[in-house]
């Protein structure tokens, strides 16, 4: 069995310079955690960002919803802020809605889910904080 593989350097400035909407399972109403932190750093970089968080209204101004498959409208990348054992529903879900990619972030990881994902045509990132990347590949430069 072949070992997952993170998309190149130049895949993900691909990504994330054409993606808009960014869903986020897990966003937490704490400012202290990293996925409120990550969330409000993409949402200053331009993306919109819609809250999938089942005990939560709002989030960074935007309305929570209980899960991705009652999210509105197009979504291109769905960041993981969920623990390893959650990722395969998760990805159902994306793959449901006709998300362009998942990504999950530092320490979550599942080989099976991530290649379920790939043959449904979902560009997988896994292992990988979407904050740290996009800093890391774009700087300071806005979508």
């Amino acid at each position: 069995m072949k070992m997952f593989q993170n998309p190149t350097d130049e895949q993900l400035v691909d990504l994330l310079k054409n993606a808009k909407t960014i869903a986020v399972v897990g966003l937490s109403e704490d400012v202290t955690k990293p996925s409120y932190e990550v969330s409000k750093y993409i949402q200053s970089q331009g993306y919109e960002v819609v809250p999938v968080n089942p005990n939560a209204d709002v989030v960074l101004g935007r309305k929570a919803h209980p899960s991705l498959t009652e999210t509105e409208g197009p979504i291109d990348i769905v960041n993981v802020f969920r623990r390893s054992h959650e990722v395969a529903a998760i990805v159902e879900q994306a793959i449901q809605i006709k998300a362009k990619a998942i990504w999950t972030q530092l320490q979550i990881v599942d080989e099976e889910a991530a290649q379920r994902a790939q043959e449904a045509g979902l560009t997988v990132i896994m292992d990988r904080c979407l904050k740290i990347e996009h800093r890391r590949l774009l700087g300071k430069e806005k979508i």
